[in-house]
């Protein structure tokens, strides 16, 4: 399941994807416009800056704009960024590899083997996607569950 954490940092990142003609966009009014807690918005919105993806400016007419093209934003690095690792347990993590404590042999192993498949389907489509796909499926009314 999809953290709020990285749930809001995709919702704050379509967001300034569509104002990118604009100045860049106030806290406030972000979590306004987004429903998004201000102290949590605040967090997600420092780390996205400290990783590169958002450029901020303090003072009159401060806020947050994307650092990056909105094609350029995937959501596998978002998820990375907010969340960690992809994959459902440690042994099947490509950036968080960890052997799983209980597990005798990992070569064997049916779990492991299941749920690196589960990572690679997830991985294809989060390596797939960036965040000027997601504005475009919200502007064609399609949906994503």
């Amino acid at each position: 399941m999809l953290s709020k954490k990285t749930k809001y940092a995709i919702k704050a990142l379509v967001a300034l994807g569509k104002n990118v003609q604009n100045p860049p966009m106030q806290i406030v009014r972000l979590a306004e416009q987004e429903m998004i807690p201000r102290k949590f918005l605040e967090q997600i919105l420092l780390d996205l800056r400290n990783a590169g993806y958002l450029y901020s400016k303090k003072g009159a007419g401060g806020g947050y704009s994307l650092n990056k093209d909105a094609k350029d934003i995937y959501l596998v690095d978002i998820l990375r960024i907010t969340d960690g690792p992809i994959a459902m347990v440690p042994c099947a993590s490509l950036k968080f590899y960890r052997k799983c404590d209980e597990c005798h042999d990992e070569v064997t192993c049916g779990i492991r083997k299941t749920f690196i498949e589960v990572r690679d389907a997830t991985l294809k489509v989060l390596t797939q996607t960036s965040i000027a796909d997601v504005i475009a499926k919200e502007s064609n009314g399609i949906l994503m569950d």
